[in-house]
This record gives structure tokens, C-alpha cells and sequence, in this order.
């Protein structure tokens, strides 16, 4: 069975040290080069659909996660609060929205600017037990791809559908292949706020936005605040977690007393759309590695090209053409250490997409020989050529390690 855990080791991605703590995995060079790419891929596309970026500390006053309901609906799930006076006390977030409702209530607000979207990739930390902590699936320091929108009540339905269309094209570009999807139901037993109402209208919008998509209701898996759409994954071992999901929230714009000024000059309260188009990166790689194994698509590989200059006669040039591939864009190597063969499978065992052997007459000739991650091999063509390819590749975020062949002549 694939194992990210073991995958992740192998490949030089992560590594889980006691001395840093269960849960807490670091990120290494590789894993920190493809998950960059990553974050940058989705902050791109979060820009293009009108979102706009924030920063927020991971931590606040315990009055903030009173406020927010978090203290008193979700406190076996938080580290326990840090005590620095009598009156100041102060708590690592679970969630990011309360700090975005203070994004929002930062200034006065009009129906002009609405949808209002913030997004962030941001920290915050669950207070998870030993036992089921594993890899990067279930960790206790959590980077989230989050983003909430505030939006008036007529204008929900609209932005879920859109919110959908977005993590369709990320689950495209990143190779996510969605298990289902899940509507997220108030249960018997558990505790919830806001009124009756307040659910029944949520519901109702999430179902019409899933209109068409086949999905499965999962009474008891809502959040606190409100009901959910999930989308749904399954890992190696067939377990199955939530990837993706959009959430409304009636409650937190009372709680904050969050308001925006309508048409006729009244107050009006914003209705909140929680949203992660991927989730954690934590919980994505760990699903990413598994479902490549290893072998990610070439625009989020952490070294997409390898020279292997066949004798030290080569190794200038291969330094040259190094930095023509950096100035490109390009995560590039130089690997001169060890017989060629040797360095082939390294590469092989890493999953490089791309491998550049330079020889005495590619060197002389300003050409390079392409071998493929799959084992094809290319025959030499001008470097300038071969950097185009891989940098094309990579510029559309397609999963290919070569663009499709011309169309055979009329």
C-alpha cells in the first residue's frame, strides 16, 4: 500500500522529529519548494476571482473565541489557554474566521462592495490526541487555504456556485480526484447555534447551489454554526476526509455585530460563507503524495530538471545552462557526483520529470538530450528548446511532461 509517511521520507518532503512534538511535522527543502508553487497557484487564482488577501496572528485574546463561540462549542478541540496576568489571557486559534470578522468590522461597510472576500493561508492549531495523529494528515499545527466571504442574503446562492466552480479548476490543476460530495446536516444530540430558521434557509440555499450534483446528506457532520458542503476524498487505506468545503454562517455576523449599509440607507447583517478550496496543505500533500506517488506533475515537482553533465569536461556548461533554467523560472539541479548511470536512477528514485544529459558533443553543439521521468527519451535539440518545453509545461499546470502532438495535415 502507498504511504505518504513513507513516500514523504523517501522523497525528502517532510520529516517528523519528538524532539519538535507528535503532530508537528517540518517542512524540508522539497516539500517547502512544491508546496510554494502550490500556495502560489492558489492565491493566483483566488486574486482573479476577486478575493482579497490578509494577514492574522494565530492567536488572540480568549474574549475573541468567547465572542466567537469557539470557547464555548469547541474548547476540547483547542490548546488550553495562555495565561501571561490576570486579566490576559490568550488562546491559539482553532479557526481563522473570527479574525476575519474583524477584518470586517474594521471599517464601515456598503452593499456597493459586496461580496466582500478575504482569504488567507494561515495558521491555526487543534488540540488533537496522540493516538490519532499520523503523517501530515492529522496534525496539530495546521496551514489553512481559507477564505470567507460577506455577502447579502441575496447574494449566497450566486457565490456558492461560483465557490464551486473554484475548486473544480484547483482539483483539475492539482490532480484531486473527488470522492463525492457531502451536504453537511445538523444531528440529534449535539450542540449548534442559531435558530431553526436560520438552518432551514442555509439548507435550502446549499442544495440549491448542488442542483445537478449527486450528493449524499450526513446528518450530525455540520458545523457548530452551520450547515456545510464537503467535499469528499479517499486516501490509500480508504479512509475518507473532507478536502474542500463552503459553509454559510448566520451566526458570527450577531455575534460580532457585523453590518453593512443597504440601498435605502438601513443596517443590514452580511451572511458569512466559510470556504477552502483545498483545504489544509497538511492534509492535500498528504493526498497528493499518495495519489501521484511521489511523481507530481511538473509544475509543482520540487526540482523539475536534473543536468547530468556525462564527464567533469561538461560541468561549466551544465552550470551555465543551470542558470539559464533559474532565470527561466525553473527548479533546476546540477548532478556531476557518481557514474551516469547511478545518477539517472537518483534522479529516477526521485521523481524528477525532467533529466538533461550533456555529453562532449551536446556541450559543443549548445544542445541537450531530454530523457522523461516515464522513460522516453528525446533526441538532442537546442537548449534554448529544451528549457522552452519544460518551462511551457509548467507555465500551463498540466499534469503532460510533453505538449499534445500537432494535428495531422488536412
Amino acid at each position: 500500500m502507498i504511504d505518504h509517511r513513507k513516500l514523504g521520507r523517501e522523497l525528502d518532503l517532510f520529516v517528523s522529529d519528538p524532539l519538535a512534538g507528535a503532530g508537528l511535522p517540518i517542512w524540508l527543502p522539497a516539500g517547502a519548494a512544491a508546496r510554494h508553487a502550490i500556495e502560489e497557484y492558489v492565491r493566483e487564482l483566488e486574486r482573479r476571482s476577486g478575493h482579497q488577501h490578509v494577514y492574522s496572528p494565530p492567536l488572540g485574546k480568549r474574549e475573541l473565541f468567547e465572542l466567537s463561540g469557539h470557547l464555548g462549542y469547541f474548547a476540547d478541540d483547542m490548546f488550553p489557554p495562555m495565561r501571561l496576568s490576570a486579566d490576559d489571557e490568550f488562546v491559539l486559534r482553532p479557526a481563522l474566521c473570527p479574525h476575519h470578522a474583524l477584518v470586517f468590522r474594521a471599517r464601515g461597510r456598503s452593499y456597493r462592495k459586496l461580496p466582500l472576500r478575504i482569504a488567507e493561508l494561515g495558521g491555526m492549531y487543534r488540540s488533537e490526541r496522540s493516538g490519532v495523529l499520523g503523517g501530515l494528515s492529522r496534525v496539530r499545527a495546521i496551514s489553512l487555504n481559507d477564505a470567507h466571504t460577506f455577502c447579502a442574503p441575496d447574494q449566497v446562492g450566486e457565490e456558492v456556485v461560483e465557490i464551486l466552480g473554484l475548486i473544480r479548476a484547483a482539483h483539475a490543476a492539482l490532480g484531486v480526484r473527488p470522492a463525492g460530495f457531502r451536504l453537511s446536516l445538523r444531528g440529534p444530540g449535539e450542540k449548534y447555534v442559531g435558530d431553526d430558521a436560520q438552518w432551514a434557509r442555509a439548507e435550502e440555499l446549499l442544495r440549491g447551489a448542488l442542483a445537478g450534483v449527486a450528493y449524499v446528506e450526513a446528518p450530525g457532520e455540520a458545523a457548530f454554526y452551520g450547515p456545510k458542503i464537503d467535499i469528499q476524498i479517499v486516501d490509500a487505506a480508504g479512509r475518507e476526509s473532507t478536502i474542500s468545503t463552503i459553509q454559510l454562517d448566520f451566526d458570527k455576523p450577531e455575534r460580532f455585530d457585523l453590518s453593512y449599509t443597504d440601498s435605502d440607507g438601513s443596517r443590514r447583517r452580511p451572511v458569512m460563507v466559510h470556504r477552502s478550496l483545498v483545504g489544509s496543505m497538511e492534509r492535500l500533500f498528504a493526498y497528493l503524495i499518495e495519489v501521484h506517488q511521489g511523481a507530481f506533475p511538473p509544475w509543482y515537482a520540487p526540482v523539475q530538471l536534473v543536468l547530468l553533465p556525462v564527464d567533469d569536461g561538461q560541468a561549466e556548461a551544465a552550470a551555465e545552462l543551470a542558470r539559464r533554467a533559474v532565470a527561466a523560472g525553473l527548479r533546476v539541479e546540477v548532478d556531476g557526483a557518481g557514474s551516469l548511470g547511478a545518477r539517472i536512477r537518483d534522479a529516477a528514485r526521485r521523481r524528477v520529470p525532467y533529466l538533461g544529459v550533456l555529453g562532449s558533443r551536446e556541450a559543443a553543439d549548445g544542445r541537450l538530450a531530454l530523457r522523461l521521468r516515464d522513460g522516453r527519451t528525446l533526441d538532442p535539440m537546442p537548449a534554448a528548446a529544451a528549457l522552452t518545453l519544460i518551462a511551457n509545461q509548467v507555465a500551463t499546470r498540466t499534469p503532460n511532461l510533453l505538449p499534445p502532438p500537432p494535428p495531422p495535415a488536412p
